[in-house]
This record gives C-alpha cells, structure tokens and sequence, in this order.
C-alpha cells in the first residue's frame, strides 16, 4: 500500500506491506522506495515493511533540512504516524547515513540497525571533493548526464558487462531525478560527521553487508567498521559493488531474513 503524510506542509510518500516484525528499508542517494522492489516481493510475507521515499526522492517532496539527521527526523515521523515505537532499519549507501542519524537520535526506537554498503566513516578530505565536483556536475549538465557516468559505477565490472540492460534501465528510470536533491544529498553527505563512537556504543544487533568489488565503500573501510560494534552480523557479498540488491539478489535476501529473524527479538 502506498501512503503519504504531510510533514512540515510537504507531503512524504512511503511503501507499507506485509505483516509481521516491522522493517524499515531506506534507500540511497538518487534512489527510491522501488530499488528494493526485489527485497520488499520476498520479505512481506514474514515482515511488514516500511519504505520511505525520502524526501526529494520519488514522490516525497524536497524539505528545507536534507542533513541525515533532518532526513532521519522524517522517518521518524512516519513511524509516529503508524504509532510504532520500535524497529529494526536497513539503509543502503546514503540510507545508510540516514540509519546512523536515526540511532544517534531514537536509539529507543531501535531493536537493531543495517548497514547495506554504507559506512559510519566522515567523508574524507578527497572524497569531499569528489563531492564537490559532483554537485558542479550535476548544476551545470543535469542528472541524466551525471547518472550516466555514476551508476555503472556502482556495479562490479563483471555485473555491469553481462548486464548492461539492468544498469541501463536504472539510468533512465531515474534520470528525472530532481537534480536540487541530488545537491542536497551531496552536500549532507560531504557535511555528515564520523560516527563510529555510535557503533562502538551500540548494545543491539548490527548487520553489515559489505561488496567486495565496491568502488564507493572502500573494501578496507567496511571491514574495519563491522568489527567496531559488540554484536555483528558480517556478510560479504563477493561479486557485488555497491548494489547487492540487484546483483546478488538470493543471497542478499537471504542474509536480510535470517537477521530480521533472529534480531531484535
């Protein structure tokens, strides 16, 4: 079922299916509630699931604050709307980001927490400025342009040159993107702090799924974050970049249900 709240006089627009344990999924940076279509078909038939659009992204409008922890004070209020007080969240990449804000603000509200190839690193100076440069881009030649170059990369080699349709196809669904959120997001990201105290910090469950092939979350980065918390569940996707979702869909479904079975309970 699709629904939409208004919050601060702007609508966000969000997936809830299944029943069961409640779920939040949160997608990446010019991404939205569909990229876990492949997740949301096998899970809700053990879960329900709640799948925002953030805002700026899909059909949820652009809100004035777009920091992580703006982003994540809108998924709490759709929890709120739904009047559930606790859950366990998965983000990938940026959704990722979004997660960490969440547990550094509701950690009351969490029974566990996923991280699909994200990190709890600050950028680095030189990945700000990748940063930067990107945001340039994307003002001056438009998102399709910038999705052209971007999203092959985020797949491994092998991935994208055996499924050139699959990485074509996600160009062109996305390529009306609303290229002031893409800035937006760019800039949060570049802005976010380090928040590995919070996963050293953290008592629940800790899911990482982490690419081998990667070339967004360096592979040396994930793997010395996930043994940071005192209870992780590590998971190596090894012919995934950043998009395990897609390219490893058994395993990636598989690993999700076994941790949304076990954790949190």
């Amino acid at each position: 079922m699709i629904k939409t709240i208004k919050y601060f006089e702007r609508s966000i627009t969000y997936r809830d299916t299944g029943k069961g344990k409640t779920v939040v999924l949160l997608h990446g940076l010019a991404e939205d509630s569909e990229i876990w279509i492949r997740q949301e078909v096998f899970l809700q038939e053990s879960f329900r699931l709640i799948i925002p659009d953030l805002p700026g992204s899909g059909k949820s409008q652009l809100q004035e604050d777009v920091s992580m922890e703006g982003l994540a004070d809108s998924v709490k209020a759709i929890l709120d709307e739904e009047g559930i007080d606790e859950t366990i969240m998965i983000g990938h990449s940026m959704g990722g980001y979004v997660t960490l804000a969440f547990a550094e603000k509701f950690p009351q509200s969490l029974t566990a927490l996923g991280l699909f190839h994200s990190t709890a690193y600050a950028d680095s100076e030189e990945k700000k400025l990748t940063r930067v440069k990107n945001m340039a881009f994307i003002e001056s030649q438009g998102t399709f342009e910038y999705l052209k170059q971007s999203t092959p990369l985020l797949f491994s080699d092998g991935f994208s040159k055996a499924n050139s349709e699959t990485v074509f196809e996600l160009i062109e669904k996305y390529q009306s993107f609303d290229p002031l959120a893409l800035v937006a997001y760019l800039e949060a990201m570049k802005q976010r702090p380090d928040r590995t105290v919070l996963l050293k910090e953290f008592i629940k469950p800790i899911l990482f799924i982490i690419g081998q092939q990667d070339n967004v979350i360096p592979f040396a980065d994930s793997m010395e974050i996930c043994h940071m918390p005192s209870l992780s569940y590590i998971h190596i996707l090894e012919n995934a970049g950043h998009m395990g979702m897609i390219e490893d869909v058994q395993q990636s479904n598989s690993i999700l249900q076994n941790f949304l079975q076990t954790a949190g309970k």
